[in-house]
């Protein structure tokens, strides 16, 4: 007996301990006891909502509570509003793309009103500092078949200007949308994947992250003239950078320009609180997480508010890049840097002279600008004309725009809104990814896609595969095979919801 039990001593000391991979690909038949996700972004509030979705399948771990922590008293992240005159503005994220099934399919879920985009024609503008380089046709006319005639005139004026470059440019990005939308694919034939460059492999879109938009787009056979003008525009407003930036970031704005595009009726913000109003989540509003530490199988969170909480399942949905999260073990990530974004709304009236106009109305409702040194602004838009003399302007700009600069390009100010943007990751070819699985055990980062592209999609489509990722290494499946979990997307007829 003596020795029986001095073998079972011996074997329990030269047995090595569990590996952290081991650990964390163990089944666990209770489930998943609890989730904490730091942010309520489209990101976190999508992990919840699948997590949700999906646990409620009876061959899947179940989830037990999950928790949600945002520093800001709001739900949304970077999505939010502003009101300028009684009226409601985008002032984070603020278009979606007819192909964000995603989105579309929230939107159905949680019964919200989508915003149309006017089928009015508008002007843009682009401008070098001292003059218009293009500039399309203007009407007052509220007649369709006026503007439609305007319409079609402004595009021959496009086509005298770029050419054949234009359709080129369509074909590139096309292609890029094509190869993005088999994340929407079926469970059997899309696996879940562990890390960013899989994921992107797996649908043809890495090559595009390791060269630059404007090498892509010489490649495709766009001439240098709409790549200095029209997709240098199109990617300062989206991004706030140049067409040095990655060329699946680049191809990603420029679908951002195209047709069809939408928002949510009151502000797209609206989506996350309503997925975490119906994820049955304990939020937290007004509380940082400031340290999160590994101990025997479950995180401990510790917040700037003196709190603690344990959590088996830790997500992290905000950018790390400026958190003061501290981890311990520590994590290791690539340094990156978020692009700021000013964004000054300005209820007023633009000043004629300072674009070299005699009135107002010569002036596009959509300034955009090309690289130049001395520009302050990225672009500047009419949100809504009150009267000839009375317009709230959207801004976006690379630095804050000061009251003296301001007023050297209005004539009036009534009302001046600023918002100061961590919006997006300043975008650099080639591009370097954090990983899915910071701690490789059950310390997850959605944000580690952004690195590819940034847009309430992206995020909703990370978080999705973070969900499946959870639940796929609790119940001990290979992520790379089909997880068995039911489709986000609905019936065909929803899918190709015309906006």
């Amino acid at each position: 007996m003596a020795s029986a039990l001095i073998f079972s001593l011996f074997s329990l000391l030269i047995i090595p301990s569990q590996s952290p991979q081991a650990e964390a690909a163990s089944a666990n038949t209770n489930g998943v006891k609890s989730v904490c996700i730091i942010g309520s972004g489209i990101g976190g509030s999508s992990v919840a909502h699948f997590l949700r979705q999906y646990s409620s399948d009876p061959s899947l771990p179940s989830v037990g509570d999950i928790r949600i922590f945002e520093r800001n008293g709001v739900v949304g992240g970077r999505m939010a509003t502003v009101s300028i005159a009684g009226d409601t503005f985008e002032a984070g994220a603020s278009i979606l793309h007819p192909k964000n099934l995603h989105a579309l399919n929230f939107t159905q879920f949680l019964n919200l009103r989508i915003k149309k985009p006017s089928s009015a024609s508008f002007s843009l503008g682009i401008w070098d500092g001292t003059q218009f380089l293009f500039k399309t046709l203007d009407s007052n006319s509220k007649f369709p078949i006026f503007q439609k005639i305007l319409s079609y005139t402004n595009s021959l004026l496009m086509f005298f200007r770029y050419g054949f470059s234009l359709m080129r440019m369509g074909s590139f990005v096309e292609n890029a949308v094509d190869c993005f939308s088999k994340y929407y694919m079926g469970f059997d034939s899309r696996p879940v994947f562990e890390t960013v460059e899989e994921m992107l492999k797996w649908a043809g879109l890495f090559n595009f992250t390791g060269r630059t938009l404007q090498e892509e787009l010489v490649d495709a056979g766009l001439s240098p003239l709409l790549i200095t003008e029209l997709v240098t525009v199109i990617t300062r407003i989206n991004y706030g950078q140049s067409v040095s930036i990655s060329g699946l970031a680049g191809a990603v704005s420029l679908a951002g320009s195209g047709g069809g595009l939408w928002s949510i009726e009151g502000g797209n913000w609206q989506i996350a609180a309503g997925l975490v109003n119906h994820s049955d989540v304990v939020m937290h509003l007004h509380e940082e997480i400031e340290s999160i530490s590994h101990l025997q199988g479950f995180y401990e969170l510790n917040s700037t508010k003196g709190n603690s909480y344990s959590c088996e399942v830790t997500v992290v949905a905000s950018p790390l890049d400026e958190l003061n999260i501290r981890f311990s073990p520590p994590i290791s990530i690539p340094a990156r840097k978020l692009q700021h974004t000013y964004t000054t709304f300005v209820r007023g009236l633009l000043k004629p002279e300072y674009f070299g106009r005699n009135s107002v109305s010569e002036i596009p409702e959509l300034v955009g600008t090309i690289e130049a040194p001395d520009l302050p602004f990225s672009s500047i838009s009419v949100l809504k004309k009150y009267s000839e003399k009375d317009m709230t302007y959207k801004i976006f700009s690379r630095k804050p725009m000061a009251d003296a600069l301001l007023d050297h390009i209005f004539s009036v100010r009534k009302e001046t809104v600023r918002i100061n943007w961590g919006a997006y990751p300043h975008y650099n070819a080639p591009e370097v990814f954090a990983p899915f699985m910071l701690d490789g055990l059950h310390l997850y980062y959605v944000n580690a896609f952004e690195n590819a592209a940034s847009t309430m999609e992206t995020s909703a489509v990370a978080a999705e595969n973070i969900a499946r990722l959870i639940l796929s290494r609790f119940s001990g499946q290979v992520p790379s095979r089909s997880s068995g979990l039911k489709s986000s997307t609905t019936g065909g007829e929803f899918l190709h919801l015309d906006l």
